[in-house]
């Protein structure tokens, strides 16, 4: 794969209890069909080249002598194929036997990790058969080849990098002290789990959960392996429970009680990235660690793994994260109310959607705070630019709220200013719309002075991350409670309180959510119409978004970045208009940081901010050369 993406397969294929010679031959077959299809990781299930469920049989020598020839000729099959291969296999070390982990590739063993907890309650007994390895690596001869063996190995691409990798085995994943949690320490990016974990009710959740929460924990890559359909069931049945996952998301999930592959990619860049962030969290073990090199290939293939085309807003769960965040960003506002002790909040209102939402945040914390709407202030202040609509949809909202409207038109104020400062109204540069929007804030401001309030900013993420405020204008606030809400996530909060109120006003905020963007600083088209639309000066908010999630909490790359947004919306955009708006990002993004250097206080509410007193420190003189030397 490329841009980081490792492929990775877990494998359960069909098997017999301790028919080796069969087992062998199904587990060569995955291989090499895993090999087919890109996989630079495949993993099997625990002692697959046998079955876990051999008992007692782990005591005959014949067994433990016909697997160690089982993993030879898996060796020699692998010859010119470079996968990294887990198989599971019971080994016999100094006078003990242990249950295994091989790692294998291109016809060499890599290393063998012996499992570290071995469960001993319930179904299972693995003491009876198996031993606990000691902390310390040592040397083993083993299927006619030399390998480390221990349980603190960890096996590195040397022509690719962040492609670490580390193994456990089933009950070391469920263990209270997992040797993933060493491995992740030491620096590999991707744990793999041969398992065989038996199937009863509610346990695949449990299972679920603990892979997911596994890889969250350790910032890592999870490959889960489980044995399925073959394993002897006379006190268990096991259903080959496959998951990949990566940071907390579920890549790939088979179906339960189906033999088979499941495949996907975990992205070790963006790992090896967020570690970086996390600090002294990760590289502290690496000492104690055998590094074992191994060379991967590098096969260009399509990503099966998806990317939502907004990042920012949960495919599940809408109306529960909807809820949260308007209750984080209403107990925001409900503390900057009880410390600064004001009486009046004052904000704008436009008809547009980041006052809507904002004018909903401020009706909900008075009424947690049992404070009367009527000192809520909402202010419509018509333009140049202002059309019926937008002002109609403004007052109908603020009064079906319970709100006090005031309606301060502000054209002759803004012409008196021109006037002073010698600039001809038919000049409709960019002093002609931002002296509205300073004009505005300067009203709010003073309003807030008169009647003991705050002004309440109304700005979202996406367009402080753009730049698209005016200095001193609608940039400044006394308190923001859109500051780290991106666009694409304000029309579902706003859809979800509207649905949430109903009535009038669920069709006001219905008909504001099917308003065209725009900041209104331009006069209407002939027939009336919003003529400024913000889309189309400074692109698709949808891409915006996309390219600012995995920009700043991914840390992507242009050519990575890039990669992905075309796959991502083939057939919504073609790829020069995703590079072309990918380039003015990057370029925005560099020119607005002075903006964003200063902007209001505002409430956190998701993975993704731009405060610079917390998420994001930038200088406001760096060059975005770099980043836009790397689109070309």
């Amino acid at each position: 794969m490329q841009f980081g993406f490792i492929k990775v397969c877990a494998a359960t294929p069909e098997m017999r209890v301790a028919d080796v010679e069969f087992n062998t031959k199904k587990i060569i077959e995955a291989i090499k069909i895993s090999a087919d299809n890109g996989s630079q990781v495949t993993v099997f299930p625990e002692l697959c080249v046998c079955g876990y469920t051999c008992g007692d049989l782990f005591g005959q020598s014949a067994l433990i002598r016909a697997c160690e020839n089982a993993v030879k000729a898996i060796c020699e099959a692998t010859a010119g194929i470079k996968t990294l291969v887990f198989v599971g296999a019971p080994i016999a070390y100094g006078c003990k036997l242990y249950n295994c982990a091989v790692a294998i590739s291109d016809g060499k063993i890599l290393g063998i990790i012996p499992k570290t907890n071995l469960p001993n309650y319930g179904e299972f007994y693995e003491k009876r058969n198996f031993a606990t390895p000691s902390d310390d690596n040592g040397q083993i001869q083993y299927a006619a080849r030399g390998a480390c063996f221990g349980k603190n190995i960890i096996f590195s691409a040397v022509n690719c990098n962040n492609f670490t990798v580390a193994a456990e085995i089933c009950e070391d994943l469920w263990a209270s002290q997992s040797p993933s949690l060493s491995h992740a320490q030491a620096g590999a990016n991707i744990i793999v789990n041969l398992s065989c974990s038996d199937e009863t009710v509610g346990k695949a959740e449990y299972r679920r959960n603990l892979v997911k929460m596994q890889s969250a924990k350790l910032v890592c890559g999870y490959v889960y392996c489980d044995a399925g359909d073959g394993e002897s069931s006379t006190d268990m049945t096991f259903a080959g429970h496959n998951i990949i996952a990566e940071n907390g998301v579920i890549l790939a999930e088979s179906k339960l009680f189906e033999n088979g592959l499941i495949y996907s990619e975990i992205d070790v860049d963006s790992l090896a990235s967020e570690r970086r962030k996390m600090g002294d969290s990760f590289g502290e073990k690496s000492g104690e660690y055998a590094v074992v090199g191994f060379e991967t290939f590098q096969k260009e293939g399509e990503l099966t793994r998806s990317f939502s085309q907004t990042p920012f807003v949960p495919n599940e769960g809408l109306s529960e994260r909807s809820e949260l965040i308007l209750s984080i960003q209403q107990k925001g506002l409900e503390k900057r109310l009880k410390h600064t002790n004001s009486k009046t909040v004052l904000i704008g209102v436009s008809g547009g959607l980041d006052s809507a939402l904002a004018l909903l945040v401020v009706c909900r914390a008075f009424s947690s705070l049992k404070k009367d709407k009527k000192d809520i202030i909402a202010v419509t202040m018509p333009g140049f630019g202002t059309t019926d609509r937008t002002k109609g949809n403004s007052l109908k909202l603020i009064e079906a709220l319970g709100a006090t409207a005031k309606t301060i038109p502000i054209s002759d104020s803004v012409l008196r200013h021109f006037k002073d400062i010698g600039h001809e109204p038919d000049n409709r540069n960019v002093t002609y719309e931002n002296a509205q929007a300073r004009m505005r804030t300067m009203v709010l401001m003073d309003l807030a002075n008169d009647l003991n309030g705050i002004v309440l900013g109304t700005g979202d993420l996406s367009e402080f991350a753009l730049g698209w405020a005016t200095y001193a204008g609608d940039h400044i606030s006394m308190y923001g409670v859109n500051c780290s809400v991106p666009k694409t996530l304000v029309k579902h909060l706003i859809r979800y309180e509207a649905e949430k109120l109903g009535g009038r006003v669920d069709k006001i905020l219905q008909s504001i959510l099917d308003t065209e963007i725009s900041p209104e600083l331009l006069p209407p088209d002939k027939n009336g119409d919003i003529a400024q639309k913000t889309e189309d000066i400074v692109g698709p908010y949808i891409l915006h978004d996309f390219f600012l999630y995995y920009i700043l909490r991914w840390g992507y790359e242009p050519e990575k970045l890039l990669y992905i947004a075309n796959k991502t919306f083939k057939g919504m955009f073609d790829k020069g208009t995703v590079k072309k708006w990918l380039k003015s990002f990057y370029e925005r993004f560099f020119k607005h940081q002075f903006k964003r250097s200063c902007i209001p206080d505002g409430v956190k509410v998701g993975s993704v901010s731009l405060s610079p007193r917390g998420d994001w420190r930038m200088p406001s003189d760096a060059i975005a050369k770099v980043w836009l030397d790397r689109l070309k």
